[in-house]
C-alpha cells in the first residue's frame, strides 16, 4: 500500500487550528504550506509524495493510511510539532 500526502507543519497547536479555520473557509491548502509549515516540503506546498505504511511516525501514518482521503486531519502531535496532514490517494 502506499499514499500521496500533503501536510502543513508548525510549532505550535494553535497556530494549527488557525490554520485549519483557514482552509475550512476555502484557503489554498498548498498557499499556506509555503508560508507557514517549518517542513522541507513546504517549498512544494507540504507535497511530500508517495508514503509507504511505516515510513513516517506513528500518529502520522494512522492519519494516511486510516483517516478518510482528501478531508484534512489535525492537528496531529509529533515530535517535529503539529501537522495537518491531507491524504490525496490511497493505492
Amino acid at each position: 500500500m502506499k499514499a500521496g500526502v500533503c501536510h502543513i507543519l508548525v510549532k505550535d497547536k494553535q497556530q494549527a487550528e488557525e490554520l485549519k479555520r483557514q482552509l475550512a473557509k476555502g484557503a489554498n491548502f498548498q498557499q499556506l504550506a509555503k508560508k507557514h509549515s517549518q517542513c522541507p516540503s513546504a517549498k512544494k506546498g507540504g507535497d511530500l509524495g508517495e508514503v509507504k505504511p511505516g515510513q513516517m511516525v506513528k500518529a502520522f501514518d494512522n492519519v494516511v493510511f486510516k483517516k478518510p482521503v482528501l478531508t484534512i486531519h489535525g492537528p496531529v502531535k509529533t515530535q517535529f510539532g503539529f501537522h495537518l496532514i491531507k491524504t490525496l490517494y490511497r493505492s
